[in-house]
């Protein structure tokens, strides 16, 4: 893989993709048959969080001990990002202890910082701009259920949020389209728009208020948590302004037929998504959970295989 860092989507070409994705396909299946791959032995993970996360934490710890590796939580108390000590300080620090560096975080600018100043491989777990590895298992999920997911139409219901962003990127490098029903002022804005074009120059991207416009006849219905992890300020307004903008049995019977239904988790029931519909038989919600762990171990055994920059 030529890309040092992933940071956003925008950092893997269209080869990294493919080896990502051929990689991913072949630890699982090593994985199911429970065979051994020790590519990381002696090789170490340095994982910062500035927010809880049960699949994060889980998949990455457990895909580096399935690959020989170690990992090592670090609290916000122990670092404190940018207040105890300066991001760029954490880096250069860290980089001689471990041969990679897993960061979620509340602001991109502090990954794009500890990218900047590490010496060795950063990966984005999560931030407010982007959320890559989300969106890789995502597709990887689509890749199980369709096969070649070129031509296909993923439908997102809710916030233009990270992985909003980390999708419609990757949708258009991979053949697929992609609808977004938001709100009036919830939308991708025209500045990430023009990047997302330019990363994906064979685009389709499409934007309605109508959930039913957006669902109808897609292959992949989506949505996402209406509040996410820092903007409980915003709750009240958000539950108002996203009322309409439910996954649910009468959305899903405009969609084709043989639709699936994700969701990144956690969700909320009985708000943007139903349990009818979650636990239902076009949901891929719990296969798409378990691929974050099968599309990070083939980031990480690609990524901590390079050598330490000087």
């Amino acid at each position: 893989m030529d890309a040092f860092h992933l940071v956003t989507i925008e950092d893997l070409s269209d080869a990294d993709l493919a080896e990502l994705f051929a990689v991913a396909k072949d630890l699982k299946a090593r994985w199911a048959a429970g065979e051994q791959v020790s590519s990381l032995h002696r090789k170490s993970l340095g994982m910062i969080f500035e927010k809880p996360s049960l699949r994060t934490r889980v998949s990455f710890e457990i895909g580096m001990n399935q690959l020989g590796g170690r990992s090592l939580y670090i609290s916000p108390e122990e670092i404190g990002l940018g207040k105890r000590e300066a991001v760029k300080d954490v880096a250069r620090v860290l980089s001689g202890y471990v041969d990679g560096i897993m960061a979620r975080t509340f602001h991109h600018k502090t990954i794009v910082t500890l990218a900047e100043h590490s010496r060795v491989p950063v990966t984005n777990g999560l931030s407010d701009y982007s959320h890559p590895c989300q969106a890789l298992a995502d597709v990887l999920t689509a890749m199980e259920e369709f096969g070649d997911v070129r031509g296909r139409t993923m439908a997102f219901i809710g916030d233009g949020n990270n992985v909003a962003r980390s999708l419609v990127v990757l949708c258009g490098r991979m053949g697929m389209a992609f609808r977004l029903a938001a709100p009036e002022g919830y939308e991708l804005d025209e500045k990430f728009l023009a990047v997302a074009r330019k990363a994906a120059p064979e685009l389709k991207y499409e934007l309605t208020r109508d959930p039913m416009d957006a669902a109808r006849g897609a292959d992949i219905v989506y949505t996402d948590t209406w509040v996410s992890m820092g903007q409980e300020s915003e709750k009240a307004t958000r539950m108002k302004v996203f009322a309409g903008y439910q996954v649910n049995a009468k959305l899903m019977a405009v969609a084709a037929k043989d639709a699936i239904v994700m969701h990144c988790l956690p969700a909320y029931r009985g708000l943007e998504i139903t349990d009818d519909v979650i636990d239902g038989p076009q949901s891929r919600v719990f296969q798409e959970a378990e691929n974050r762990m099968h599309a990070q171990k083939a980031v990480l055994h690609l990524l901590l295989q390079k050598p330490r920059k000087n």
